[in-house]
């Protein structure tokens, strides 16, 4: 009588499972639509582990949802080429990372949940205007003048993403979109 091996248990790997599962899911189909029990046979575990790990759905959205955008490679460099650098960095992540990128999950979700759409707000605030404005002084504009550029560059990232990934339009020849999202982020800075 040939007996079963026992199945290793090792609780990092299965979180991991759960969370990659996890932001599939809430991408796909938003955080009201998603269900524990979808996450769980998508992750191959009980929905019970879901709430050990993460106290069940909310704490899973927000461990799903932990985004870092590490701007600082793509800010180091002069004025006149920021906008490709800039724009490498979008199209690298938005044809790298398909549906399963915690922060598309966490746009997405910001127009379901006040959670959500705060977390994003402070997100962006702290990992993307921020970090923009600092530069943009260190470039040698004004106070006034580098939050109200790094506002504009925000919110047209923000719009395009939202446009292309959120509503899920085509990205077509992702070299033409870096062009001209690069154009349109240098012009942002440049402006007289």
């Amino acid at each position: 009588m040939e007996t079963a091996t026992p199945r290793l248990k090792d609780a990092s790997l299965t979180r991991e499972r759960i969370l990659t599962a996890a932001r599939r899911e809430f991408a796909r189909t938003g955080f009201a639509r998603t269900t524990v029990r979808a996450i769980a046979a998508s992750a191959e575990v009980s929905p019970n582990l879901i709430t050990r790990y993460f106290g069940g759905k909310d704490g899973l959205f927000v461990a799903a949802t932990e985004v870092r955008l590490e701007l600082d490679r793509r800010f180091d460099g002069p004025r006149h080429s920021l906008g490709h650098r800039m724009a490498r960095g979008i199209v690298d992540r938005w044809t790298g990372m398909e549906g399963e990128d915690p922060l598309l999950v966490l746009l997405r979700a910001a127009g379901e949940r006040g959670e959500a759409a705060e977390a994003l707000s402070t997100f962006l605030d702290r990992e993307s205007l921020e970090p923009l404005r600092q530069l943009l002084l260190r470039y040698g504009m004004t106070e006034e003048e580098a939050h109200a550029r790094a506002r504009a560059v925000d919110v047209f990232v923000l719009g395009i993403s939202a446009r292309l990934r959120v509503l899920r339009d085509d990205l077509g020849d992702s070299e033409e979109l870096e062009r001209w999202i690069a154009d349109t982020i240098q012009r942002l800075v440049d402006a007289p």
